[in-house]
């Protein structure tokens, strides 16, 4: 079996050099040029067939990934939003998932966990920003919680074709 890198899609019809638009057909084929596998892209009334030597060639839609592409709300919306869950015991869960989005986005950082007698842990967040610091309770939550927690937090956390969240 051989081992090789297939280029990503170049945007370009191969035999026109026009760029490909979002939803059109296009024809992609890997050719050998030399020691090199080559990955050529033509649009769909611009395909002769695959050459004869081809070493494969398949069929795919143009997506344009920053026309969809979902961008999450400034940090401040996003920390504001975090805030204004403390002490809804209903919603532990959600603060502590999007208290890790936040320290993962480094809006907050671990300063250190801690567990209390019946071994339940807290971390201590802090906020360089505002010097604030946060206890959030590590509440993981269960398999029925998580996916409507992350659709949760994409539709107040989220905005499509980059705008952003006010």
């Amino acid at each position: 079996m051989l081992d090789f890198d297939v280029q990503r899609c170049t945007r370009r019809c191969f035999a026109t050099e026009r760029e490909l638009r979002a939803g059109e057909t296009f024809y992609s084929v890997l050719v050998s040029e030399g020691a090199n596998v080559v990955r050529r892209d033509y649009a769909s009334d611009a395909w002769p067939g695959p050459p004869e030597k081809a070493l494969g060639w398949w069929k795919s839609v143009y997506v344009d990934a920053a026309a969809n592409r979902l961008h999450w709300a400034p940090n401040d919306v996003m920390l504001s939003y975090f805030e204004g869950l403390e002490g809804n015991a209903t919603a532990a869960d959600a603060r502590y998932v999007l208290a890790l989005l936040l320290v993962r986005r480094r809006v907050l950082r671990v300063e250190r966990t801690e567990s209390d007698d019946a071994g339940l842990e807290t971390l201590v967040l802090f906020n360089p920003r505002s010097e604030v610091e946060y206890r959030v309770s590590a509440e993981v939550p269960s398999e029925d919680r998580v996916q409507a927690i992350q659709n949760d937090l994409a539709q107040l956390l989220q905005t499509g074709n980059g705008a952003t969240a006010s």
